[in-house]
């Protein structure tokens, strides 16, 4: 099969666990023997930009005249089979999905957050759920509130984008990839086509290296920002250690803006240490050492590339319970879950699960064949193409027209790591 992945990269200077997904998904079915290409724009590029390229930038988040007419004329040269949209911001724009048109290749996309409802993507407004634009013709509520940045200039054109490009989407796609059943949810409940959204959950690279014995930490591995529950954690860990604490540390890995904030609460401390960001090779090793890994997150995920990941090294995880969270973690089997926002909620189960060598062990095993099930290569490998044959089908009003699939489970797959956490602009 012949795929063109289309992709506006995120800034190397904020960590991306989108930009790792789909360098993954690329290297999967590359190895697999598929022809994969890459149509991409990286946000990078803009601070190289004149002045009066800088201003510009935001014209171009609705809609990108030059992209349209420089896909449609890749896509007319080199007659891909299917395209696979990814992130179309700010650079790319809702432009890729008329040059597919013009050039009459059909369309996946991956739906990494919640931009087709909410303009930042989050659901997520001063440290609570939001949705008040969901469901909306517009998102009035959203430059009312600045929610992009904290800023009601900057969230404009992303307003902007989701109003005049909303049917556009609908239409132009084949077939939506959501990246859980609680996104999918939301998104139908917003008015989505729902036969068009199907579930195709991350899939996460055999780590190599699974923990061996109780642990040594527990572990918060992600981006020090509110909306992951950063400070809940905080909140949580005061608790603990105000009763004895529970034998290891807290290991906290990662970067943002609370990480000022962060490094003041942890100074001094012996039962808090403060990692920095971890190469992916850090990463491995640091979650195969977790007692548990903690995912706090206030936000309604889509997905939860690090509870995944401590899946697949056999280490159970403490999560919150809403979001994507609910189908990864399977209460009291893989981990536990707590109540969301609440402190001594996350305290007691952190408790819990430090606590109880056996249980702890068990829970790692269990977690360990659920990766096997459902977030393995091999299983994401599946349902990329299961997905692909659907939008080629769908395109072409039947399945004659899909093309031969070789090779789906052949030969030893390339891991590639990227940036982590995220999707957040």
């Amino acid at each position: 099969m012949h795929v063109l992945v289309v992709h506006n990269r995120y800034s190397s200077a904020q960590p991306s666990g989108e930009n790792r997904v789909v360098d993954e998904e690329v290297g999967l079915l590359r190895a697999a023997g598929h022809r994969v290409d890459v149509f991409e724009r990286r946000s990078d590029d803009i601070a190289a930009r004149s002045l009066l390229g800088k201003v510009a930038v935001p014209l171009l988040v609705p809609w990108n005249p030059a992209v349209r007419t420089e896909l449609a004329a890749r896509l007319r040269a080199e007659r891909p089979d299917v395209v696979h949209v990814h992130n179309v911001f700010p650079l790319l724009s809702p432009a890729v999905l008329a040059a597919c048109a013009d050039a009459g290749v059909p369309v996946v996309a991956t739906l990494h957050n919640y931009t087709q409802v909410c303009p930042p993507g989050t659901l997520h407004r001063d440290g609570r759920q939001c949705t008040e634009c969901v469901g909306s013709a517009t998102s009035l509520p959203a430059v009312r509130h600045g929610c992009y940045r904290d800023s009601r200039l900057a969230t404009v054109p992303l307003a902007v984008s989701l109003a005049v490009n909303r049917r556009r989407w609908w239409s132009g796609v084949e077939r939506f990839f959501c990246i859980s059943g609680a996104q999918r949810d939301i998104l139908v409940r917003s008015g989505m086509p729902a036969e068009r959204l199907a579930v195709k959950h991350n899939f996460v690279p055999d780590p190599g290296t699974r923990r061996t014995g109780p642990g040594e930490h527990v572990l918060f591995l992600g981006r020090l920002a509110e909306a992951k529950g950063v400070r809940l954690l905080m909140a949580a860990w005061d608790e603990l250690a105000a009763t004895g604490g529970v034998g290891v540390p807290l290991v906290i890995a990662g970067a943002g803006p609370l990480e000022p904030e962060v490094t003041a609460w942890a100074a001094g401390r012996d039962d808090v240490r403060l990692a920095g960001l971890w190469d992916p090779e850090e990463c491995r090793r640091g979650v195969a050492r977790s007692v548990a890994v903690v995912a706090p997150s206030l936000a309604m995920e889509t997905f939860g590339l690090v509870v995944a990941e401590a899946m697949a090294a056999g280490v159970p995880s403490v999560a919150a319970g809403h979001g994507a969270f609910v189908e990864l973690v399977e209460d009291g089997v893989t981990g536990l879950l707590h109540r969301p926002g609440d402190a001594s909620s996350l305290a007691s189960r952190i408790r819990r699960i430090a606590g109880d060598q056996d249980r702890n062990g068990a829970m790692g095993r269990a977690a360990r064949l659920r990766y096997e099930q459902g977030f393995s290569p091999a299983v994401g490998l599946d349902r990329l193409v299961e997905g692909y044959r659907a939008a080629i089908a769908g395109r072409s009003g039947g399945g004659e027209a899909a093309p031969p699939v070789g090779n789906e489970h052949a030969g030893p797959r390339r891991e590639t790591r990227a940036g982590r956490d995220g999707g957040s602009r």
